[in-house]
């Protein structure tokens, strides 16, 4: 980790999963970072928002740094990339943003996967680290997460994770250059609570920062 990581890092844990890690993105993953949103380009561009023309440059990356270490201080959200458990390969990132507090409780789960990791469990393994992170250490009550009618993957994904769809949001973000009607899906924490009760054991999905 560079001196300015170490510097400018907000203390948030890192989270554990089967055979991930999850922490907050640092400065000195951009090469990495970098070549694998390229060489997944054609696989994650109908999923997001349009890339702008300096989309991967490391200047970019430094604002996306900063952005994710303000909102991180702020309470407002949390960007973790998702490394193998020996912190050394990106798989892909994973965000609980736009969180709401007082009477609502609730944030709003975003993700995106490497081509070449998706389909291997990877992004499952990690939903179910953020929400034990939202549930226990943020202490919200509701995690909401929307995806295209047309992306089946994104939707078993939260379905086998165990988000229940609510509804249709209709123009709800621009995706591609072109308003997209999404498929509504939540989880709350007493949900939550019970699918973690009925199994073996509590997982243990955070650690010391690193």
């Amino acid at each position: 980790m560079s001196v300015l990581d170490q510097l400018t890092r907000p203390n948030v844990p890192v989270l554990l999963g089967d055979g991930i890690v999850l922490r907050l993105p640092r400065r000195s993953d951009y090469e990495i970072w970098r070549v694998l949103r390229e060489e997944s380009r054609t696989f994650l561009r109908p999923w997001e928002p349009l890339w702008a023309a300096d989309e991967l440059s490391r200047a970019s990356f430094r604002r996306r740094i900063t952005r994710y270490n303000q909102d991180a201080r702020d309470g407002s959200g949390y960007s973790f990339f998702i490394f193998d458990a020996a912190s050394e390969t990106l798989f892909g990132g994973i965000t609980v943003g736009h969180i709401r507090r007082g009477v609502a409780q609730s944030c709003v789960l975003g993700y995106w996967m490497g081509e070449r990791y998706a389909g291997h469990g990877y992004m499952r393994h990690a939903v179910d680290a953020v929400k034990q992170f939202a549930f226990e250490v943020e202490g919200l009550h509701r995690i909401e997460a929307a995806c295209l009618p047309s992306n089946q993957r994104s939707i078993r994904l939260l379905e086998r994770c165990g988000f229940s769809r609510e509804g249709l949001l209709r123009g709800y973000l621009k995706i591609a250059g072109k308003w997209e009607d999404h498929c509504l899906y939540a989880m709350l924490a007493e949900e939550w609570s019970r699918s973690v009760d009925s199994a073996s054991k509590r997982p243990t999905a955070y650690a010391d920062i690193v």
